[in-house]
């Protein structure tokens, strides 16, 4: 039976920027070394794979060319996106059941809110090798359960950086974010996200790295609401709101292929 998939791009409302993931609406269980195997095949940041379950929500793993990962969000986004728009789903708002427990996602002004939980970081000394294969001076940094956090002095940092991928993938963690302050009026911070030992050397657009980067600016600024920019080379907004611990992330999804998967 062949399986349908599709490329969405996330976190943009233009084509061919933000980031893209696969998504996979299972139509018969698999397992996963199928889906590793897709992922590869797809060969984007993340492939995101759905199993309608009884109560109506699914089921959703997500995995990067190499492994199966804990968190992802433009992944979620492009899935809830893909759910509504090929009308699998009438309800303004889908459940997830993930690794990192129920996650939510809703449509509101013609953006998807999703609900995740806040991953923030502790303040830590950078491992060895780690600031010098981002090439930067840390004014800080933390570690999430996830990755190391590390802030530059200003944005022409953030944007100026060469990381050695080669010895970044030597580091213990999921990746690296690197973040400032940003020097554009209507946007409150910006980032990068490096993560060679997953697979990425750098993802384009990463909602679950702003479940970090939220409560470690509001901590900083007394803000619960921002507008950031992932400064990547494809580019991507994301509207984060800061609850406790629980962040909400907001963006757009634009599909740009649709295909079936015929083994």
């Amino acid at each position: 039976m062949a399986q349908s998939i599709v490329q969405v791009d996330a976190f943009t409302s233009t084509a061919f920027a933000g980031n893209p993931a696969g998504v996979c609406v299972l139509e018969q269980p698999r397992p996963a070394t199928w889906m590793q195997l897709v992922a590869r095949e797809m060969n984007v940041a993340e492939t995101a794979f759905l199993q309608p379950r009884s109560d109506g929500d699914f089921d959703l793993r997500w995995f990067t060319p190499t492994v199966e990962v804990d968190l992802c969000g433009h992944a979620t986004l492009a899935s809830a996106h893909t759910l509504w728009e090929s009308g699998r789903s009438q309800a303004n708002a889908v459940r997830f059941h993930t690794r990192s427990g129920v996650l939510t996602a809703s449509r509101r002004d013609g953006f998807i809110d999703l609900d995740f939980p806040a991953t923030p970081d502790e303040p830590t000394s950078a491992p060895p090798g780690l600031l010098e294969a981002l090439g930067v001076t840390a004014l800080y940094v933390g570690r999430s359960r996830f990755d190391f956090l590390i802030e530059v002095a200003d944005e022409s940092v953030v944007t100026g950086m060469r990381p050695d991928f080669r010895r970044l993938a030597a580091i213990d963690a999921r990746g690296a974010i690197v973040t400032s302050r940003s020097s554009t009026p209507d946007v409150d911070f910006v980032s990068r996200f490096f993560a060679p030992a997953s697979g990425i050397d750098e993802d384009p657009a990463t909602g679950s790295t702003h479940c970090c980067l939220g409560p470690f600016w509001s901590a900083r600024t007394g803000k619960r609401t921002f507008v950031a920019r992932q400064l990547s080379e494809r580019g991507a907004e994301v509207h984060v709101s800061v609850n406790g611990d629980r962040v909400r992330l907001s963006g757009r999804a634009v599909t740009v292929l649709r295909g079936e998967l015929l083994a």
